[in-house]
């Protein structure tokens, strides 16, 4: 696995997300990274994210953890297949999300960290299809599916 996150190439302009950039001094700070064929990002969730039910995770904050891990994802999947690495020195690749889908299939605990996973399942052009998991230990408590669309630059795919 990388030891450097996907997020920390991305430039102080698109440092700002609540889920995953630098420079928000109040968000999560989610870290993702790429290993081998799949991306995997941490997050242990505290009582402030507290669901309906309790000792669990409201569904917003899951829906946020898959998809800012989705569209790191989509960035180090189409690096991977370009060939520049991260922290060369090459145009950052961004990519925003077009479509996330989420299905709950169990309540999530606090206080446990969560394993975030990512494998692309399709790369055309400025398109990339993701499909993402959420587990709590062994057990799988969501997953997901994103398309993602690469922002204008560096179009080589």
């Amino acid at each position: 696995m990388s030891t450097r996150a996907i997020q920390d190439d991305y430039p102080p302009a698109f440092a700002h997300c609540y889920g995953c950039g630098a420079q928000n001094p109040h968000g999560h700070h989610l870290k993702s990274y790429l290993a081998g064929e799949e991306t995997v990002a941490r997050f242990t969730p505290d009582i402030r994210y507290s669901g309906g039910v309790p000792d669990h995770v409201y569904g917003g904050m899951i829906a946020s953890l898959l998809d800012c891990h989705g569209a790191a994802s989509a960035a180090a999947f189409a690096r991977q297949k370009e060939g520049p690495k991260p922290g060369d020195g090459s145009e950052p690749v961004r990519f925003v999300t077009a479509s996330l889908k989420v299905d709950f299939r169990r309540p999530t605990p606090l206080g446990v960290e969560l394993v975030i996973k990512g494998r692309l399942r399709s790369l055309e052009g400025r398109k990339a299809w993701i499909d993402l998991s959420l587990d709590a230990g062994q057990l799988t408590c969501a997953v997901g599916e994103m398309l993602a669309i690469r922002l204008p630059g560096r179009t080589r795919t």
